[in-house]
C-alpha cells in the first residue's frame, strides 16, 4: 500500500490494486536542488580522525571467528587490508575499538565490516550532550525557496504544532546509527544512482519474475525475470492494464531516502537511521506485485535463504545474500486475512531475529469486502509491527487504516490546507521521470510523499537506530520497546470542528479522528525516548564453561557478568533454551545467576539469559554450544579357553583349536628342507 497524492489542491488517494503504491506525479526539480554544493571532503576527512590524526573504529566479530576469540585484530586485519594498524580496548566479547593511520574512521570501518571475520565494523564519534543537527539543506524549519515550510518537521523534537514528530534529534544525541545495520526495503526498486542514497545501498535482487510486471525490457542483463539488478526502471502503466494508466511511482526510492538518505552530507535530505544501510530488494512492478515474489524476496533479504558459503564478500545470487536484513520495511498491502505463507514466513523471519514492519494501509478504516478486518496483509499478521498514520497534530489522518492489529502510529503526512502547497508531507527522496528514469529530485509541497507507506519507514528507521545501540534485541523485544516508550495520543487540537475519538474499523470511513490505543496502536512514536530505553538496558553477559562439550558433559554457566546502568540493580535472571532442547536440559533452577546444562545427544544448543533490573527494564543474549558426539567405545569379543571332560579325553577350545589350525596351514606352505653339502 502506499501513499496518496495531492492533485492541484485537492487531496485524493489513489488505490492501486492489491498492492497500494504511492503514485506521483513528477515535476520539476526544487529551485534549491540546482544550487546545493556539497560540502569539500577534506574538510569531512578532517573531523574523521581523532586528536593524534588516527581513524578510530569499534567492531565485533563473527562467532567462533579467531578474531573472536583472541580479540587482537590488529595485526590479522592490518595485514589483510595492508594498514597500519593498533588494537584499542576490548569492549565485549567478541568486540573492541581499533585504531590506523592514513584513513578516516568512516572508510576504515567500510573496509573492515567486507572481511570474514567481521560481523560490523563502526565508526568512534564524538558525543555531546546535544544532537549536532544535520546540515542537509531540506531538513530545518523556516526554508524560503524549497517548500515544505517546514523542512523534515517529522525528525525534530514535537512541539504544540507538531505534536506527531518522532524525536530523531533526541536518539542521534545518542546514536547516529551504524552501518552495520541494514534495513531491507521490499518494493519497486531503488534508484541506486540517486546522490542522496550514494554509499547508502546495499547489492539488491530482483525477485518480479513475471514479463506483465516487470517493466524491465531492455537495458537489463536479465529482462523480465529475477536477477541481482534492484534498480527501479519505473513502474508505469497504459489504460490496458488492469490498474489502468498512471506514472512511475519511485515509490522505493521514496521509503529508501526515509529511511537511510545520506545525512549531514551537505545535500537533500536526512534519513530517519542516518547511518543505517538500506537494501532494496525489488518485489512489486506495473500494478504491484505477487504473493510468491514478495515471500521470496523476504526469505531472501532475511538471510534465510543463504547457502553454506555465502558471505559478505560474495556475490549476491538466488541463494546468497550477502548483507541480511535485521529489519524488512514493507509498504505494501491487500485487504485479505493474513494467509498461512505469510503467517511461516513472519514466524521464521521473527525467529532468525528479523523485524518485520508494514505499513497497515490507506483503505479509510473501513473493513473491506469480507476481509473482516480494516489492517491489510500481512500488516495483520502475527510478527509484523503495523504502522498506522497520523497528522502533525497526533490524529489519525483520513487515509489511514486502523484496527487492534495496529502496533504503533507514525507521521504520514497531510496537508491541513485545502488550496496551496501541501504544508506537512513528508520529505524524502524521489525521480522526475514519468515512465523512465528521470532527474533526481525531492518530494514537496507540490509533489508530497503522503501515505501509511510512509510512516511504516520512519519507524524502520527508528529501530535500525534502536540495533546500533544494542544489536541483540529481538522482534519482540524491538516492540515492547516502541511500545512502551511511545507518547500518548492527543486528545485536543484536531483540524475538522466535532472531531471524536476513532472507533473500531466498520463499512464507513473515518477521515479524522483521535487515535485510541485499540485503533492506532500503543501510541505516538518516540524514537528518542526509545533509543535512550535501550541504552538505559542492563547488560546481559553469559559466560560458559565449554561452548564445545561432548555429548555427555555438563556446562557450567554464568551471568554474573551482567550489569545494571548506574543507579539501578540487577534484579533477576531467567535461562531459557531457544532451540536444542531435545539434546540438553537445566538440571537445577533457572532464575539464578547461574545455571547447569546438561547434554545428551550431539548437535547446537542456543542458551538464553534474560536479565531484569529495578526499574524493570530487560535485555537478553544468547550463547551458541554446539555438541559433539561422544567417542564410540568398541569392546573385544571374549577370549574361549579349552576345558577338561569326565572319560579320561581331553577337549580343546575353540581358540585352540583355531591356533592349530592356522598352523597347520603355515606348515603346509612352508617350503622344503635342501641339504647343503661342502664343495668338493
Amino acid at each position: 500500500m502506499a501513499g496518496a497524492r495531492m492533485q492541484g489542491w485537492r487531496r485524493a488517494l489513489v488505490a492501486w490494486l492489491p498492492v497500494l503504491g504511492l503514485l506521483l506525479a513528477a515535476g520539476p526539480a526544487p529551485a534549491a536542488e540546482k544550487t546545493i554544493q556539497r560540502v569539500a571532503r577534506a574538510t569531512a576527512a578532517a573531523t574523521d580522525l581523532d586528536d593524534d590524526g588516527n581513524g578510530r573504529v569499534i567492531v565485533k566479530y563473527r562467532q567462533g571467528s579467531t578474531l573472536a576469540r583472541s580479540r587482537q585484530g590488529a595485526q590479522q586485519l592490518g595485514q589483510q587490508l595492508q594498514l597500519p594498524m593498533t588494537d584499542g580496548h576490548v569492549l565485549g566479547a567478541r568486540s573492541q575499538s581499533l585504531r590506523a593511520r592514513g584513513i578516516g574512521a568512516q572508510a576504515l570501518a567500510t573496509r573492515l565490516a567486507a572481511q570474514a571475520d567481521v560481523e560490523w565494523a563502526v565508526p568512534v564519534r564524538r558525543k555531546t550532550v546535544r544532537a549536532v543537527l544535520p546540515n542537509d539543506p531540506l531538513f530545518a524549519d523556516g526554508q524560503t525557496t524549497v517548500t515544505p515550510v517546514v523542512g523534515q518537521w517529522y525528525l525534530r523534537a514535537p512541539d504544540a504544532t507538531v505534536v506527531s514528530a518522532i524525536n530523531a534529534v533526541g536518539a542521534w544525541a545518542i546514536t547516529e546509527g551504524s552501518a552495520g545495520i541494514t534495513v531491507a526495503v521490499l518494493d519497486t526498486g531503488v534508484r541506486y544512482d540517486h546522490p542522496d542514497l550514494a554509499g547508502k545501498l546495499r547489492p539488491g535482487y530482483d525477485f518480479v519474475s513475471r514479463s506483465s510486471t516487470a517493466n524491465d525490457d531492455g537495458g537489463r542483463a536479465i529482462a523480465n525475470s529475477r536477477d541481482a539488478d534492484a534498480n527501479d526502471p519505473g513502474d508505469w502503466s497504459t489504460s490496458s492494464d488492469s490498474c489502468g494508466a498512471s506514472n512511475s511511482s519511485w515509490h522505493g526510492t521514496q521509503v529508501a531516502g526515509l529511511i537511510g538518505a545520506a545525512t549531514d552530507n551537505g545535500i537533500g535530505m536526512a534519513g530517519a537511521g542516518r547511518n543505517t544501510m538500506v537494501l532494496p530488494v525489488r518485489v512489486l512492478g506495473r500494478c504491484g506485485g505477487f504473493d510468491d515474489d514478495i515471500q521470496a524476496g523476504m526469505r531472501w533479504a532475511g538471510g534465510l535463504s543463504n547457502a553454506a558459503g555465502c558471505t559478505s564478500s560474495s556475490a549476491a545470487t538466488p541463494t546468497c545474500n550477502p548483507y541480511p536484513a535485521r529489519v524488512l520495511n514493507m509498504s505494501l498491502g491487500s485487504s485479505d486475512t493474513c494467509s498461512v505463507p505469510y503467517r511461516d514466513v513472519i514466524a521464521d523471519l521473527n525467529a532468525a531475529g528479523v523485524v518485520v514492519m508494514v505499513a497497515a494501509g490507506n483503505g479509510d478504516s473501513r473493513v473491506p469486502n469480507s476481509a473482516g478486518r480494516a489492517v491489510d496483509e500481512p500488516a495483520n499478521c502475527p510478527g509484523a509491527i503495523a504502522v498506522s498514520g497520523v497528522r502533525h497534530a497526533g490524529t489519525k489522518v483520513g487515509y489511514s487504516n486502523l484496527g487492534p492489529q495496529v502496533a504503533i502510529a507514525a507521521p504520514a503526512g497531510n496537508c491541513v490546507n485545502l488550496t496551496g502547497n501541501c504544508l506537512y508531507p513528508l520529505v524524502t527522496t524521489l525521480n522526475a521521470g514519468t515512465t523512465t528514469p528521470g532527474a533526481h529530485i525531492y518530494s514537496d509541497g507540490n509533489d508530497p510523499s503522503i501515505g501509511t507507506s510512509f510512516a511504516a519507514p520512519i519507524v524502520a528507521g527508528a529501530v535500525g537506530l534502536m540495533l546500533a545501540v544494542d544489536p541483540t534485541l529481538t522482534p519482540a523485544q524491538v516492540k515492547t520497546t516502541l511500545q512502551a516508550t511511545a507518547r500518548a495520543f492527543p486528545t485536543t487540537g484536531a483540524q475538522e470542528p466535532g472531531t471524536v475519538a476513532c472507533r473500531a474499523p466498520d463499512a464507513t470511513d473515518q477521515i479524522e479522528c483521535y487515535c485510541t490505543t485499540s485503533t492506532c496502536g500503543a501510541g505516538l512514536l518516540d524514537v528518542g525516548a526509545a533509543v535512550a530505553a535501550v541504552q538505559a538496558a542492563p547488560t546481559a553477559v553469559i559466560t560458559v564453561s565449554t561452548t564445545t562439550p561432548t555429548a555427555g558433559d555438563a556446562v557450567s554457566l554464568s551471568g554474573t557478568g551482567s550489569t545494571a546502568t548506574s543507579g539501578r540493580t540487577l534484579s533477576s535472571y531467567q535461562w531459557a533454551l531457544p532451540s536444542g532442547a531435545g539434546i540438553a536440559s537445566f538440571t537445577g533452577a533457572t532464575d539464578g545467576s547461574t545455571a547447569s546444562l546438561a547434554t545428551s545427544g550431539a548437535g547446537t544448543v542456543v542458551v538464553q539469559l534474560t536479565v531484569t533490573d529495578s526499574a524493570g527494564t530487560s535485555r537478553s543474549t544468547r550463547q551458541t554450544i554446539t555438541v559433539a558426539a561422544a567417542p564410540v567405545v568398541v569392546t573385544p569379543p571374549p577370549v574361549t579357553t579349552g576345558t577338561s571332560s569326565g572319560g579320561g579325553g581331553g577337549a580343546m577350545g575353540a581358540g585352540w583349536v583355531l591356533g592349530l589350525l592356522v598352523a597347520a596351514v603355515l606348515l603346509a606352505r612352508r617350503p622344503p628342507r635342501r641339504r647343503i653339502s661342502a664343495t668338493r
